[in-house]
């Protein structure tokens, strides 16, 4: 169960960490990891109620909002004008906005206002596995370090340690970040 505060769950760290789940350092790590991982979308992720944006319009019947899952659309302005849902634009849970009676969306730079509400009411598993293996890696390796030995033991950092982020980081970034015209 993740909170707003972070992207995944205290305790489930706390497992793979055998720490208790207030300990700073493992709070701290999943703090900077859930911060990583919104800096890296470009958004919260969770929740958020009546989000205001000014988009460009795309000269097509169909454009994509920067975030998604919409969960509701409030209110759609075009050129100081407010628009009706259902009869001059539709829209869907991925972020589709639609116009409506083969109408386009004029292509013209910051003509669109819209007030939605998008992201998501419980995070994703994927992304909570990725935010916990990042905090992980964060609470465990220090950074830059690729190799340790202390007297007869030696560890040695994988790749992930030395570049940052893992194929399941990115592929989680890539598939909830910002989106824009051009990915419609």
């Amino acid at each position: 169960m993740a909170t707003d505060d972070y992207l995944a769950d205290p305790q489930e760290l706390a497992v793979w960490l055998g720490k208790p789940a207030d300990d700073p350092k493992l709070l701290n790590a999943l703090r900077a990891a859930t911060r990583r991982f919104r800096g890296a979308v470009g958004h919260r992720v969770t929740l958020v109620a009546d989000d205001v944006v000014t988009l460009d319009g795309t000269g097509r019947e169909s454009m994509l909002l920067p975030v998604w899952p919409t969960t509701a659309v409030a209110r759609v302005v075009l050129d100081g004008q407010e628009l009706a849902e259902g009869t001059d634009y539709s829209w869907s849970e991925a972020g589709m906005l639609r116009r409506l009676g083969c109408a386009r969306w004029p292509d013209r730079l910051r003509c669109l206002t819209v007030t939605y509400s998008h992201g998501w009411a419980e995070v994703p598993e994927d992304i909570q596995e990725a935010v916990i293996d990042q905090a992980r890696s964060m609470d465990t390796v220090v950074p830059g370090l690729q190799s340790k030995t202390v007297g007869a033991q030696s560890v040695t950092f994988g790749a992930q340690a030395a570049i940052g982020v893992t194929d399941q980081w990115s592929k989680a970034v890539a598939r909830h970040k910002v989106r824009t015209s051009g990915d419609a």
